[in-house]
């Protein structure tokens, strides 16, 4: 008595069973070699990017003569002179200004571009990529092209060395960057938790506030980190337009740049003091960063 056998298929070089067997998963293990080489480079590229600042704090460590010689000096005596000759001059003013002026626009930018960015991703206003085009554009002028009408303009209303006016400059340079961040975000957002919300009679703000807001959380956050970020290390207008009133920490940082020379350390030392508050504000909110820069990156 003769007895069939089941159909067999080839698999690695083994002959199994068609009927009845489980589709098995694809083993797509990384090679343990390229993984390797993906993490030293990752390593170099990290270390790369770090090792100017790195000697920067050692270099604001030194003392004047140590930091001024060529080839540079790794191992001079430490000293704390830079940062001495930072805090005699009186940096507080400087630092609050640009903290004043970097949060408040920020907040500001961020109560305009959220409601833009529902109007050109959930609810599309007409021509909504006409108007993407016009945000974007106003980031292809270069600030020095528009600041002798910025400042005749300031002159005229008197708002020279006035820390409103910064505020107010911030505000519409961050907008833009703002809205297109924020838009990408909210095209993420479910149309069914809107749906929802509409049926549960909830008004657009409500909606805004307790819907779409938690959401996007770490997209607004990462907007918001970046356009503080923008606005502290502005210089160029805070140069030009403010003075001993308004003065932002950058333009205090340059202040210690002289003709007379032996300023290497003093200036390291200012400009790693400068640098601490976005530093912080990058490290305390970097998981929200990453996670809001990938939001709008993969469908």
């Amino acid at each position: 008595m003769s007895t069939s056998t089941p159909p067999t298929e080839t698999v690695n070089g083994a002959e199994v069973a068609a009927e009845g067997r489980e589709p098995q998963e694809v083993n797509h293990a990384r090679n343990p070699k390229s993984h390797i080489l993906l993490t030293i480079a990752a390593w170099a590229c990290g270390i790369l990017f770090a090792l100017p600042v790195l000697w920067m704090i050692l270099t604001s460590f030194h003392k004047e003569e140590d930091a001024a010689t060529n080839p540079p000096s790794l191992f001079a005596p430490l000293s704390l002179d830079g940062y001495r000759s930072f805090f005699d001059a009186g940096p507080w003013p400087p630092l609050l200004n640009s903290l004043t002026a970097s949060v408040l626009s920020t907040i500001l930018v961020l109560l305009l571009a959220f409601p833009a960015a529902y109007a050109l991703s959930i609810r599309p206003v007409k021509k909504w990529t006409d108007v993407l085009f016009f945000f974007l554009s106003t980031k292809m002028l270069p600030i020095v092209a528009g600041i002798l009408p910025i400042y005749l303009f300031a002159q005229k209303v008197n708002l020279l060395d006035n820390i409103w006016l910064l505020i107010i400059l911030y505000t519409s340079m961050n907008l833009p960057i703002a809205v297109w961040m924020l838009r990408s975000f909210l095209a993420e957002v479910p149309v069914e938790m809107l749906e929802a919300a509409q049926v549960d009679g909830a008004s657009l703000m409500t909606t805004l506030r307790k819907v779409i807001a938690p959401v996007v959380m770490p997209g607004i956050a990462a907007a918001a980190l970046i356009c503080f970020i923008f606005s502290w290390n502005e210089l160029l207008l805070a140069r030009v337009l403010t003075g001993t009133v308004a003065g932002t920490a950058p333009v205090f940082l340059t202040g210690f740049v002289t003709s007379q020379g032996l300023f290497l350390a003093k200036v390291c030392a200012a400009s790693f003091v400068v640098s601490l508050p976005v530093l912080a504000a990058g490290f305390a909110a970097q998981d929200k960063l990453v996670q809001g820069l990938s939001m709008g990156a993969v469908k």
